[in-house]
């Protein structure tokens, strides 16, 4: 089939006020270069002439600034969904311009197939190939593209020429059967592929392609401050006791591991680490460390749905695609991070917290329980599921004006009932058959900071006789004390307590 070369702002005219777009990617990698701009830019003439113009945005997880953010500075959003990380998009959520529900990114392509959020009218998918009868080889990130393009009644494909055709066969492209016929997916190991190193769409329903050359992006993380060494050593040190005890079998468990400079420090210590195995990673967002890693053999094998590598380490990746094509494997989120394989491959979860508290529930979206962050992204899926979960953060912020370590999280994203451990740059809470006091004196003396351990332990007497001894008065004293005057010092709880 002869295909329709456009360019962007051809695509862009083609678009309605209302459609819905699901895109492919997950993080940058994948996401759209140029039609999403294309459509921002038209959005802000519509605007000029008093025309309403909003589209909504499905995504894999989190774009980038090609996406929600030039989206968010036109005001061109109106729904999004499943996870989103850019400042400018955040504020419109905050400010109720963009309506965002925060989803499991396991949960939804399936949702979208249930029918849950209406019809999708275009799929934009980046492509590093693409043959007359719709198969596509994916660029780095895979996301929920394989439900979208099914459902959409029209596909734009943005050719990247960036992208090495040498991608084809590291896409494991799979999508399970809805209820009641659905069967078990087949992954025994992080390595086996279960389905097609291709995405297929139909060819008629493409209307166009946009040539783009451009990688993904993706800055480079700074290098770890001393507090993620600090934690990034706490977590491989908990490892390697778990290890050594049997807590983890001798062949050692596939890892998952959250992004940023937390994860980067916990993947530099197992890079440097000599008493730990060989292991795989069954996640959902593989980093520059992960690269090396591989290289070095450490890591011997990567199951995930997104390569998000910065510009550097992607070319790299890209040079030397002959010696990392065969170690790792792309899938679509709902495998990367469904429930059903996580349990069965016993992997072990590793994510962050924007704040704990001393019973183990964690908080990994809302600021002071009110503002959205970035969302629960994946954290949920691998901390319900995994293995192990283990949750870190750093004790303080700002220097010391905010305790992650709360007496009661403003919102909660993973409850006590999921939280396993619970790591700082103070130390390790094992909270594993433990109640609620005992979690809190773990979590209080082994991951608060010093600076508020005594008023932690004042809050501990001010609870009310029962199982679990919280304040009604005073549970949100910190965050209370902290939205009064920018800091959860306290003299006291006295002002708090009725």
């Amino acid at each position: 089939m002869a295909y329709n070369f456009i360019t962007a702002e051809e695509a862009a005219l083609m678009v309605k006020n209302g459609d819905t777009f699901g895109l492919s990617g997950f993080t940058a990698p994948g996401v759209s270069k140029r039609i999403i701009e294309a459509i921002a830019k038209r959005a802000e003439k519509e605007h000029e002439a008093g025309r309403e113009f909003k589209i909504n945005i499905f995504s894999g997880a989190s774009t980038n600034d090609h996406v929600d953010g030039i989206l968010a500075r036109t005001n061109t959003i109106n729904r999004r969904a499943p996870y989103q990380n850019t400042p400018d998009l955040r504020k419109r959520i905050n400010a109720h311009d963009a309506h965002y529900f925060d989803r499991h990114l396991s949960e939804m392509a399936q949702e979208t197939r249930y029918g849950f959020y209406g019809d999708i009218d275009y799929a934009v998918i980046e492509a590093a190939a693409i043959d007359e009868n719709g198969e596509i080889v994916l660029g780095c990130g895979v996301g929920n593209i394989p439900t979208y393009a099914p459902l959409a009644k029209k596909i734009f494909v943005e050719l990247n020429e960036a992208l090495p055709h040498q991608l084809y066969g590291m896409h494991d492209i799979y999508k399970p059967a809805d209820p009641p016929y659905r069967r078990e997916i087949p992954i025994y190991s992080p390595k086996d592929r279960i389905g097609s190193p291709v995405l297929k769409v139909d060819p008629s329903k493409i209307i166009g392609i946009v040539r783009t050359n451009e990688l993904d992006g993706v800055k480079s993380f700074t290098k770890p401050d001393e507090t993620s060494r600090k934690i990034g050593a706490n977590v491989v040190d908990f490892l390697i006791s778990e290890y050594r005890k049997g807590g983890i079998p001798k062949e050692f468990l596939p890892l998952q591991s959250g992004v940023g400079n937390v994860a980067n420090a916990v993947l530099d210590y197992l890079l440097h680490d000599k008493e730990l195995p060989s292991f795989m990673m069954y996640t959902e967002v593989v980093q520059d460390s992960v690269l090396e890693l591989l290289r070095a053999g450490k890591c011997s094998f990567a199951s995930t749905c997104s390569m998000t590598f910065s510009n550097e380490v992607e070319s790299q990746l890209f040079s030397d695609l002959s010696f990392f094509h065969d170690k790792i494997v792309l899938r679509p989120a709902e495998i990367s991070n469904n429930p059903e394989v996580i349990r069965r491959l016993g992997v072990i979860a590793m994510n962050t917290a924007l704040e704990a508290d001393i019973f183990g529930n964690v908080n990994s979206s809302h600021v002071l329980g009110q503002r959205m962050m970035n969302g629960i992204g994946g954290s949920g899926d691998f901390c319900r599921n995994g293995y192990i979960s283990i949750f870190s953060c750093p004790s303080v912020s700002k220097g010391g004006l905010i305790s992650n370590i709360v007496p009661h999280v403003a919102h909660v994203d993973s409850s006590e009932h999921s939280v396993d451990i619970i790591i700082t740059d103070q130390g390790i809470a094992d909270l594993r058959g433990k109640d609620p006091v005992q979690r809190a004196h773990e979590i209080i003396e082994n991951c608060a900071n010093p600076e508020y351990r005594p008023l932690l332990r004042e809050y501990m007497n001010l609870g009310n006789q029962g199982q679990t001894p919280i304040s009604l008065h005073s549970a949100f004293a910190f965050h209370e004390a902290f939205a009064e005057r920018g800091d959860m010092h306290l003299t006291d709880f006295a002002k708090y307590v009725k």
